[in-house]
């Protein structure tokens, strides 16, 4: 072999030498690339499993307040013949009580001994349970 051909020899070897620190950086770059793709597709999987477990916590949660609506809707719907009854009877409580007022006061000067001006005399019945009350000698 000539000198030539021992040169290029030596410099094809002392290329691949120093190739090889570069294509074991390289090894490992690709390894590393190989990991992360795996963990991306692993994240990927667990994404998508818990995105169809939020839409089926979602549609659960959609079905849970539809029924809550149903129901407050129903109540309502029960409670409003009892809210018609309670106001007729406050009405007819607050009728009573402004007789009942009107009564008292109508009733104090009676009480106190004295006829009222417009007043009708007081029958037979009115003047002996005024005596039996000791309102009146």
């Amino acid at each position: 072999m000539s000198g030539l051909e021992w040169a290029a020899q030596a410099a094809v070897i002392a290329l691949l030498a120093g190739m090889l620190p570069v294509a074991w950086r390289l090894e490992r770059a690709l390894r590393g690339l190989r990991g992360d793709r795996e963990a991306l597709s692993d994240g990927a999987a667990s994404l998508g499993e818990a995105t169809r477990q939020a839409e089926a916590a979602l549609l659960r949660l959609r079905a849970t307040a539809e029924l809550a609506g149903r129901q407050v809707t129903e109540k309502v719907a029960a409670a409003e013949p009892v809210r018609d009854e309670l106001r007729y009877l406050l009405e007819r409580a607050e009728a009573i009580a402004a007789r009942l007022e009107r009564a008292v006061e109508e009733g104090r000067p009676l009480a106190a001994g004295r006829a009222l001006p417009d007043a009708l005399p007081p029958s037979e019945a009115e003047r002996g349970l005024i005596r039996a009350l000791g309102l009146r000698p």
